[in-house]
């Protein structure tokens, strides 16, 4: 997910909440005139309009009527060159707040909801495979993208906090940890584990002897470890730079105290501004939005080909009333066709996303062209869809996959007919849960 975006700033990519204003990453050694922050539209309405600011370190805030140039101008404190904590001056207000303030807590228990009980079902035992470990693995890092900025959520936008700057400092910390970064390591491991779910599927349809190998449980295991591992190094860096002071401003008529965030002086130390955040947002959009998504169309499209011709196969066996070998081949159809969808959806609001970021890049560093109210309302409904999407995949299951369904059913519906069933029969060579055990987990998820 992506934050709001100025003209000038960098964006935090797979942020699922509103985060802080950043124009001072790449021109904190310059001037923020209302000019270099503010989109044409809104500064074009603030020509006759003036700041009250004095040559101490507080600003009143309580001039504007109009709610955009208020957001905005919300921003600036301490000689208007000081930037502060405020999620009102982040975000489009008259779309956020009905789309995270109303319509997230009920996605997020939704999602709560989908995404346990795929964990519930794909851990069982009758249900351990390969596909379904990295299956699982995504749940979770889909479950706790969105459960990381739920607080922060909720206390802005549905209890209606949003126009409230932010302190003490703690809180400041704590709320960049919880809507910036965490959420953007759990989706950037997400989105490694779905490209991990298609090579292993493409292994499995075309390359069947190496599956054998290389997609074993416990590799896969390893693998979704060091896609974690990864995730939280490339977020790593993040905890540290920025730094956060308490400063002094004249809000809604008295003296409150608000965070100023700064770049962290080890970058000014070690490297600078430009290397770091050019390097980290070029890294971003190369090595999880721009490689993953190529490499899923691509995958995709192998997959779809070679379930074309299996699905030939298939009708030739048929004919030779080879039945057993049909079923098989079926089977493994299904669970392609399935994992084809989750990936399809994953890239519908993936790529926009991506899309958005390359641009801003663009924009920021060569040729300005972006206009930024336009993308930040795109950001801002793509965030929103992104977070649709995560609780799909378990009516993708429940609609494409009889062993899910069946394990759902066994669970959740018929345990205690299984229980009984388990007692007349006194046998374990049909389970309720499964059927006859005919298939392999290789094709059946």
């Amino acid at each position: 997910m992506i934050e709001p975006i100025d003209s000038k700033a960098p964006i935090v990519p797979l942020n699922i909440s509103i985060m802080t204003q950043i124009y001072y990453y790449l021109n904190e050694s310059n001037a923020l005139s209302p000019q270099k922050i503010i989109p044409k539209a809104i500064s074009d309405s603030l020509n006759t309009t003036e700041i009250n600011t004095s040559s101490s370190n507080t600003v009143h805030m309580n001039e504007f009527s109009n709610d955009s140039a208020y957001s905005y101008y919300n921003c600036l404190a301490s000689e208007g060159n000081t930037t502060y904590l405020n999620v009102s001056c982040e975000t489009i207000l008259n779309y956020s707040i009905p789309l995270y303030g109303y319509c997230i807590p009920i996605l997020l228990l939704v999602t709560l909801a989908a995404n346990s009980l795929i964990i519930i079902i794909l851990n069982k035992k009758s249900m351990a495979s390969p596909t379904n470990c990295i299956l699982m693995a995504m749940a979770l890092c889909d479950m706790f993208t969105l459960i990381f900025p739920a607080p922060g959520l909720l206390y802005m936008y549905t209890f209606g906090n949003y126009y409230r700057p932010l302190s003490p400092v703690i809180a400041c910390y704590v709320w960049n940890a919880l809507n910036e970064i965490l959420p953007a390591m759990c989706h950037t491991a997400s989105v490694w584990l779905t490209l991990a779910l298609a090579v292993q599927r493409y292994i499995y349809v075309c390359h069947a002897p190496a599956a054998r190998t290389w997609c074993t449980i416990p590799r896969v295991k390893k693998c979704i470890a060091y896609i974690c591992v990864a995730a939280l190094l490339h977020q790593s860096s993040r905890f540290f730079d920025k730094s956060y002071t308490l400063i002094t401003i004249v809000w809604n008529g008295q003296m409150t105290n608000v965070c100023h965030v700064e770049t962290a002086d080890w970058i000014h130390k070690y490297t600078s501004e430009d290397f770091y955040y050019t390097f980290y947002f070029s890294f971003r959009i190369l090595f999880v939005h721009l490689t993953p998504c190529a490499s899923l169309v691509a995958l995709n499209v192998l997959l779809f080909r070679a379930m074309k011709q299996a699905q030939q196969k298939r009708e030739r066996l048929f004919k030779d009333n080879m039945k057993r070998e049909c079923k098989r081949i079926r089977d493994s159809n299904c669970t392609t066709l399935m994992l084809i969808v989750v990936v399809t959806v994953f890239l519908v609001v993936e790529i926009p996303l991506g899309v958005i970021t390359a641009l801003h890049i663009i924009s920021s560093l060569m040729y300005e062209f972006l206009d930024y109210y336009v993308a930040n309302l795109f950001i801002l409904f793509a965030n929103f869809f992104l977070i649709v999407s995560y609780p799909i995949n378990f009516a993708i299951y429940c609609g494409m996959s009889r062993q899910f369904r069946e394990t759902f059913k066994g669970i959740f519906i018929q345990s205690s007919s299984k229980i009984k069933i388990t007692k007349e029969c006194g046998s374990s060579k049909y389970s309720l849960v499964n059927g006859p055990r005919t298939f392999t987990n290789e094709t059946v998820i």
